[in-house]
């Protein structure tokens, strides 16, 4: 599968942000999904899941209440909405399939490019 992230861009602390994750080669239907995010010189880290059907989701404590993950199984996409972002949110955001609706571990491989989120403060 290739997952093509969208939507990063350069937006100041408060701000608001809409990635989106497309896919070719798969249908993601089938498979729970999440984002991750990485900043230089760490791992990358899990962000956010949402089950197959859109009517679970989970959060890094970090994020809770300020982004929100969400699907359109008919467009094969994956959404992550960001509010109230904060300079410690920039990093690079990756979707991923995930291995199971409660798990923060990746299914694919390779990753995709990734999409930059800058946070100025």
């Amino acid at each position: 599968v290739q997952l093509v992230e969208s939507g990063g861009g350069l937006v100041q602390a408060g701000g608001s942000l809409r990635l989106s994750c497309a896919a070719s080669g798969r249908t993601l239907r089938n498979y729970d999904m999440g984002w991750f995010r990485r900043t230089p010189g760490k791992e990358r880290e899990f962000v956010a899941g949402i089950n197959w059907s859109g009517e679970n989701t989970s959060y890094v404590d970090s994020v809770k209440g300020r982004f929100i993950i969400s699907r359109d199984n008919a467009k094969n996409t994956v959404d992550l909405q960001m509010n109230s972002l904060k300079p410690d949110d920039t990093a690079v955001y990756y979707c991923n399939g995930l291995l199971g609706a409660n798990s923060r571990t990746p299914r694919f491989d390779p990753w995709g490019q990734g999409a930059q989120v800058t946070v100025s403060s």
